[in-house]
């Protein structure tokens, strides 16, 4: 009986039995079809993506790359070397157009040497003289371009006529000054004062926002502030049709706000007139820094839900008054569409056409020309042609925020469910997670900026069309 217990006991303490060798490890039946549903999953995906049409949303991403690399380059490369590359590429892809693999990836290097050369051109355009040094009692003559109100001072960007005084080798294209609150001219006055003039600003923390390069890409060489009194004066030569344009333009935004304000005031009357105008300069310092804060700020730029709001009323109001019209073959959807496409270009133009309301309004263009062309419209590509479009227009744009929100904002949806038929949209924390990086546009406190980015958009939003 001993002997019986005591070879049990044995057993039982065994690590395994004499001449059998170590267990074979196998993982559990859930696990592995966890793994192998996993890859399966994963490979169904790379074939969904790399499918017919699928990497066209790939153009836009290389051809964004192309133009970072050119504002990453040490020195300013040569155009003839920017054009040589990318014809160069482009003809390597047209001989490799029946390569299923080589095709795409010389498609791929083709655009990002197109975006490097776009942006060496754009540059060679915009070319003009920068001051180098801070020029006191400088005598500037010109037209005024562009007119900001703002809380304290107001600001002017004048097209300089003549230009006289101390440290000026070159004479500057256009100039930007600060002036007395309430004495800026009108667009298109011809003006004669006395400024000091500072070198564009360069940026206040490594790695910060480029001031110099937003100016320089505008057009303005230097900035300052008047000293003493603007005097206009009979101009020497009559305006020339962008003069006038703006002159139009900044006429109507006027008119506009002041009819606004007779209505209302402060801070609601300044926050209707920038969600009309685009104006944004006479909203407080204490309101604009409440909706920073809270995460709203975006909401003032005119973007996606402010162009479908004024595009979709007119589409719609429209279209329901033809149909009472007697029955006919008239195409009422398609006039309904390409009245609501005028609609959404005159608020572009009224608005200032930001980086948002580009990408926006070209969106919103290409649904509207399908409609009338009974096309659809698939939102990837849609996404894609906007982007190239802005980008070949603005390259600068890409550095900057307004364009990185926007179709990150654009692109979290769209990654959320790209069926073209899909209505399924993502809830606003994922959005909010996918914009984390880029917190500090949205909310001036980056720490808890994805939280309120979570809350706050949907309570503004959700009584909106989306």
């Amino acid at each position: 009986m001993e002997s019986r217990t005591s070879s049990q006991a044995r057993g039982r303490t065994a690590t395994w039995r004499p001449g059998v060798g170590a267990p074979a490890w196998v993982w559990p039946d859930s696990l592995g079809g966890f793994a192998g549903g996993a890859a399966r999953r994963l490979a169904a995906w790379v074939l969904a993506d790399v499918g017919p049409g699928r990497l066209t949303p790939w153009l836009a991403v290389s051809f964004g790359l192309g133009i970072v690399l050119y504002f990453a380059a040490d020195q300013e490369p040569a155009l003839w070397a920017a054009l040589a590359l990318a014809l160069s590429a482009f003809a390597a892809a047209v001989l490799v157009r029946h390569r299923p693999i080589g095709f795409p990836l010389m498609m791929a290097a083709a655009a990002i040497a197109a975006g490097f050369a776009t942006a060496t051109v754009k540059r060679l355009i915009v070319a003009h003289p920068v001051l180098p040094a801070v020029a006191w009692n400088v005598e500037i003559t010109g037209f005024v371009e562009v007119r900001e109100e703002r809380e304290r001072s107001d600001r002017i960007v004048v097209r300089v006529h003549h230009i006289e005084g101390p440290r000026l080798e070159e004479k500057l294209e256009r100039v930007r000054v600060s002036v007395r609150k309430g004495t800026a001219p009108a667009v298109g006055g011809f003006v004669t004062f006395k400024a000091r003039l500072t070198p564009p600003l360069e940026p206040l923390m490594p790695g910060g926002y480029e001031f110099a390069r937003a100016m320089y890409f505008q057009g303005i060489g230097a900035s300052g502030f008047a000293l003493g009194a603007i005097r206009t004066a009979p101009p020497p030569t009559g305006a020339d049709a962008s003069l006038r344009y703006a002159m139009v333009i900044d006429g109507m935004r006027d008119a506009i706000d002041k009819r606004i304000r007779a209505v209302l005031t402060g801070d609601q009357a300044a926050i209707a007139s920038a969600l009309i105008t685009g104006k944004r300069d006479a909203i407080s310092a204490s309101v604009n820094d409440a909706m920073f804060i809270s995460g709203i700020g975006h909401v003032l730029s005119i973007s996606g839900y402010h162009m479908v709001v004024v595009s979709g009323i007119v589409f719609f109001v429209l279209r329901a008054l033809l149909a009472l019209a007697p029955p006919g073959r008239l195409p009422i959807k398609k006039w309904a569409a390409l009245a609501a496409l005028g609609a959404a270009t005159f608020y572009l133009l009224l608005s200032g056409a930001e980086v948002a309301t580009q990408r926006s309004f070209i969106m919103v263009a290409i649904v509207l020309i399908g409609v009338m062309v009974d096309r659809p419209t698939l939102t990837l590509r849609t996404l894609t042609v906007a982007a190239l479009a802005v980008l070949l227009l603005a390259p600068e744009s890409i550095v900057h925020p307004s364009f990185q929100m926007s179709f990150r904002w654009r692109q979290s949806f769209r990654r959320w469910d790209i069926r073209p038929t899909s209505t399924n949209q993502p809830p606003a924390a994922t959005v909010a997670f996918v914009l984390y990086p880029k917190g500090s546009a949205l909310s001036q406190s980056s720490i808890f900026g994805i939280i309120k980015s979570a809350i706050n958009p949907p309570r503004i939003s959700s009584p909106l069309p989306p």
